[in-house]
């Protein structure tokens, strides 16, 4: 007959093993993408934790130009409300960034003083937005175009103040130029290139953009090097190399951003221009991943939100434990609505030795189409106004498709193309 301590024992309730810690430092899309393809993986396996620099929940930042449009609203733009978080037994901490990491005791700490460890750490601090250190850099009314924040400050200044400089001629800074110009400013361009969106248009379609823009109302200053900006209280103007100067009460600087590895640095992970990740997205500290715009793979980073959600769902197995996933970098094209004009590249528009053009013209229809030939493959695509065809130049670029037999019909798209070949 067995004693009763041994009965006691044998039917004594087993105490559920601790579950492992994972942090998450960055509230933002890539980290809360990669926490959501962990969840729906292994929804139960990690205690976790996020930090976040700003006081809400996860947003999409990529929409903030409508939202300084007008044409949303902040509630509009949430990916993960703070019941969100609840829901999934997230420990949210926002609006208290983490600023320190011991690596040996595998703890973080944020600014009000909260001590966590971890056993897997994920590091989704994103990329900071360069300022030009001009003398009058720091003034009150000089910002970037970056978060909430930033968009709730220029709607501020639009309410009190009539000038904005946008320094910085890309996507982004033209986003903010429309903005405010919606919001009533009277709005100036300045871009140190002769053309805008350098990076992803040729000089022809760029033309037709800022013409388009122009009528708009927005103006543009072109070859334009900033010397300085100037006030005493608060930005007055804007001068340049040459001594000219507009006025400006607002200037927002749009001129690229740096990925955000001051942490990563200070814990003594490996960072070259980002931080240096292999392609399960494993920093050289095997218990420390990384994702987003703070990452280095390959000698790459990342501005693009594909790549980041790609990176986010190898991560994400990873983390759950099913690490079959390796990421591979994919070339991308780019497509953008700027501001009502429909544009789309992909691949080399700048041609090299031995390319060809095929250019269609349309300006009555405001198209404009380029594709760049080698031989007899499509190498790169830039199209303005008629963009539905982007995708198919894309995979003709990617496929490295032999287009001899299309090649009397491949400005006027798949379909005439296809029933031609």
């Amino acid at each position: 007959m067995k004693s009763l301590s041994a009965m006691s024992t044998a039917q004594a309730p087993q105490t559920p093993a601790a579950k492992p810690a994972l942090v998450v430092i960055g509230n933002g899309m890539a980290g809360m993408r990669t926490v959501e393809e962990l969840l729906k993986l292994a929804p139960d396996l990690y205690d976790i934790t996020v930090f976040g620099a700003e006081p809400h929940g996860n947003y999409n930042r990529i929409l903030l130009s409508p939202v300084l449009a007008g044409d949303k609203g902040i509630a509009d733009i949430m990916l993960h409300t703070h019941e969100w978080y609840r829901q999934n037994n997230i420990r949210l901490h926002a609006g208290d960034p983490v600023v320190r990491i011991d690596r040996r005791r595998r703890i973080v700490y944020s600014a009000s003083g909260v001590e966590v460890r971890y056993d897997r750490l994920l590091l989704a601090t994103g990329s900071k937005p360069f300022i030009i250190p001009v003398p009058g850099h720091r003034l009150p009314g000089v910002i970037a175009f970056r978060d909430i924040q930033d968009v709730e400050t220029m709607l501020a200044a639009a309410r009190d103040h009539k000038h904005a400089v946008v320094i910085g001629g890309g996507l982004l800074g033209l986003e903010a130029a429309n903005g405010l110009l919606r919001q009533g400013m009277d709005v100036t361009v300045v871009h140190v290139a002769d053309s805008l969106m350098e990076r992803q248009l040729d000089k022809p379609a760029a033309e037709l953009l800022k013409k388009a823009l122009e009528i708009k109302g927005l103006r543009f200053l072109l070859s334009a090097d900033t010397a300085e900006i100037v006030g005493q209280q608060r930005v007055t103007a804007v001068r340049f190399k040459d001594g000219s100067e507009i006025p400006a009460d607002l200037v927002v600087m749009t001129v690229g951003v740096r990925p955000n590895i001051d942490l990563a640095k200070q814990a003594g992970l490996h960072c070259e221009r980002a931080i240096v990740v292999d392609d399960t997205l494993q920093s050289y500290d095997p218990r420390v991943y990384a994702v987003g715009e703070c990452v280095q793979h390959r000698m790459a980073t990342f501005g693009l939100v594909a790549p980041i959600w790609d990176q986010a769902r190898v991560c994400g197995a990873h983390l759950a434990g099913v690490g079959h996933r390796r990421y591979v970098q994919q070339a991308t094209a780019t497509k953008l609505k700027v501001t009502g004009v429909d544009l789309y590249s992909a691949g080399d528009f700048i041609g090299a030795e031995g390319s060809e053009d095929l250019v269609l013209r349309d300006p009555r229809r405001g198209v404009y189409k380029r594709l760049i030939l080698q031989g007899r493959h499509v190498v790169g695509a830039v199209l303005y106004g008629d963009v539905k065809d982007g995708p198919w130049y894309f995979d003709l670029i990617q496929n490295k498709t032999d287009i001899s037999s299309l090649r009397n019909h491949l400005l006027f798209g798949k379909a005439l193309s296809m029933q031609a070949a």
